[in-house]
């Protein structure tokens, strides 16, 4: 009898501590509010920001607003007294400058368009090679060396592509046996749809210097290897170039689509002029830091991330609202991680401080394709191996038409990836506090969309560190000028932000860091 009234009480001072636990918890989730989230994503997606596009003004007056707003919190600067983590990037230029056939000047948008290239060329051609659908059978053995190429931009009827990947690159990712015959210029024939890529175009990477016996990185001194430039041409285009054989563009493709043909050379003035520049740029993540209370566990640390960065402006003279404000993608999620920080601080002004340390990552350059998360990743200011689980936030502010009108719901993708401890965890805290309907789509490795791949948690995860991914899904605005502050459903950020609050404040709190126990069954390359 007395071991079980023993059991009995300390079962019921178990039950006491934990619901005081809970109070504690609750008490400063309370400090994330509609009011202040509202200012702060009011401010963070304003004009003013210019789309915080990487590398841009805009982007860097919103690292200096939120390092501002960090310090005003309380936290400190993690990188040797600096609130911010220089980025070293490389951004090339690619500039299409003219295009003209047999004396006739191209427009671009309407004869022609371009995603974009690499290299320097001023081409003039007297011939030109048609190559039908560019098979191995047609392309078979002629000399394609240097040579302007002309290829049927579409796939070839009844002949499907490979494989679902394939047919989302299209026609243009599937030239391998012309490419492999180092062409000069290829001149893919296709409807031109006014808007496809741009005359210029920009793309940013890490800038990083070859190491003997290493592969270049992207962005690497080291130059490409040469590989011909694709250039979209109307078949009006196509028959401007056929124009001196007397055949048409439309009888070729026709007995192309019938039996397999053979390469045929065609006299034709075909002149482009194209250059590529490259220079350095700089970014900077923003790193705000709070000490851990535990001396046994203040080495240890959790991330808070969010990408600050954005896609910046439409091109001048475009008319209409040219800014893309980004209050979605990924200003619900800067302000969330805001919000994070103002709750344990006021939990720390309290006595109630964390025990583990918590790092406020602002991640930049994620839309250039997880530029500063990759580049923290390999140069942490706190070391990886004591990262216990990063908890990215990327799009939290609206419902996508799947859920249109379904109850409050996440998507949470990546939290059970590497780590069972982290996945109970996360469902624990929302059965306990905020009992969203969690979806779970996205955490599907043969997810078509690939999102576990598309934000910066994927960079914790493939150095074996846990994660988990907030998001609100893809809507009708996302990526578009339409992405406003006014559309922000902010109670509903406020309750998606409270529940990553509660999931980081058990990780800060127990006593045992979630376990690495399970074998990542994601595809292992993006």
């Amino acid at each position: 009898m007395k071991k079980s009234m023993l059991s009995g009480v300390a079962l019921l001072a178990a039950l006491g501590a934990c619901a005081q636990k809970n109070a504690t918890a609750v008490k400063y989730a309370q400090v994330i509010s509609v009011e202040d989230a509202k200012k702060q994503l009011t401010i963070i997606a304003s004009d003013a920001m210019e789309g915080r596009e990487t590398g841009k003004p805009g982007a860097d007056r919103a690292a200096a607003y939120l390092a501002g707003e960090y310090k005003k919190i309380g936290l400190l600067p993690a990188n040797k007294g600096s609130y911010f983590l220089d980025i070293p990037l490389t951004t090339t230029t690619f500039n299409f400058k003219s295009f003209a056939v047999n004396g006739s000047t191209l427009t671009y948008g309407t004869d022609y368009s371009i995603a974009g290239g690499n290299g320097t060329q001023n081409i003039k051609g007297t011939e030109v090679v048609f190559v039908g659908y560019g098979s191995e059978a047609e392309v078979g053995s002629a000399d394609l060396t240097g040579k302007i190429v002309m290829v049927i931009g579409e796939p070839k009827p009844g002949t499907p592509a490979a494989d679902p990947a394939q047919q989302r690159r299209g026609a243009m990712g599937m030239m391998g046996a012309v490419r492999s015959k180092n062409p000069l210029l290829i001149l893919s024939v296709n409807n031109v749809r006014p808007g496809m890529g741009g005359k210029t175009a920009e793309r940013m990477s890490l800038k990083r210097d070859a190491q003997p016996g290493q592969r270049p990185g992207e962005g690497s001194i080291v130059p490409a290897t040469p590989r011909a430039l694709s250039v979209t041409i109307s078949p009006a285009v196509a028959n401007q170039i056929l124009k001196a054989s007397g055949k048409t563009y439309e009888a070729l493709k026709a007995a192309a689509a019938q039996a397999t043909v053979a390469a045929q050379t065609v006299k034709a003035d075909v002149a482009a002029d194209y250059e590529t520049s490259v220079k350095d740029a700089k970014a900077v993540d923003i790193v705000a830091y709070m000490p851990g209370s535990d001396p046994k566990l203040k080495d240890e640390v959790l991330v808070f991330s969010a990408h600050y960065d954005h896609i910046g402006m439409l091109p001048e003279g475009t008319p209409g609202d040219r800014i893309n404000n980004g209050a979605d993608d990924d200003g619900s999620g800067t302000t969330g991680i805001l919000e994070i920080a103002r709750a344990f601080s006021a939990a720390k002004k309290a006595g109630k401080g964390p025990r583990r340390t918590l790092l406020f990552l602002g991640n930049v350059g994620e839309e250039k394709g997880l530029l500063g998360s990759e580049y923290y990743s390999e140069h942490p200011v706190f070391p990886m191996a004591n990262t216990i689980a990063d908890l990215n936030i990327d799009m939290i502010g609206r419902r996508d038409p799947a859920h249109k009108d379904s109850p409050d719901y996440c998507y949470l993708i990546g939290s059970d990836k590497l780590s069972t401890t982290l996945h109970k965890v996360s469902e624990s805290t929302n059965s306990t506090y905020t009992n969203l309907a969690i979806d779970y789509k996205y955490n599907d490795p043969n997810d078509p969309e690939r999102i576990y791949y598309r934000s910066d948690h994927y960079n914790f995860a493939k150095h074996n560190v846990p994660i988990i991914f907030y998001f609100d899904g893809v809507h009708e605005d996302y990526h578009r000028v339409s992405d406003e502050v006014s559309k922000i459903d902010f109670p509903l950020l406020v309750k998606r932000t409270q529940l990553v609050f509660y999931t980081g404040w058990d990780l800060a709190n127990r006593d045992a860091r979630p376990a690495v126990d399970v074998a990542n069954n994601m595809p292992a390359t993006r």
